[in-house]
């Protein structure tokens, strides 16, 4: 959560494990406030989309956004797949999802 090197290793990882390819990265560590160390935001540019996350130490949370286009395939599973590696690296006590499918293929599931 504080390690923005690190969490730029582990990030990179998990994308070519999940089957995407990265295209560009971006690591940014905060500050420390009064409150404690400062969190990290984590960009990796996807080919197919993006993976952010962003880490507040202070209130032991995390949030991550993986976002897949699936213009000329569908990367669903693969996006799927780079969620829950990221999940099991936090190991978090409590999760809050929301998943939004675009496109054609959410026109396809109706």
């Amino acid at each position: 959560m504080l390690d923005a090197q690190a969490l730029s290793a582990v990030c990179v990882e998990a994308v070519e494990a999940a089957g995407l390819q990265g295209v560009a990265r971006l690591f940014h560590t905060f500050p420390s406030t009064a409150q404690g160390a400062g969190g990290v935001t984590a960009t990796v540019l996807l080919a197919e989309s993006h993976l952010c996350i962003h880490t507040w130490p202070e209130q032991l949370a995390v949030t991550l956004d993986v976002y897949v286009c699936n213009f000329g395939g569908d990367h669903s599973d693969k996006a799927h797949a780079l969620m829950e590696r990221l999940l099991a690296l936090f190991a978090p006590t409590h999760v809050e999802r929301h998943a939004v499918t675009r496109g054609r293929l959410a026109a396809a599931n109706a």
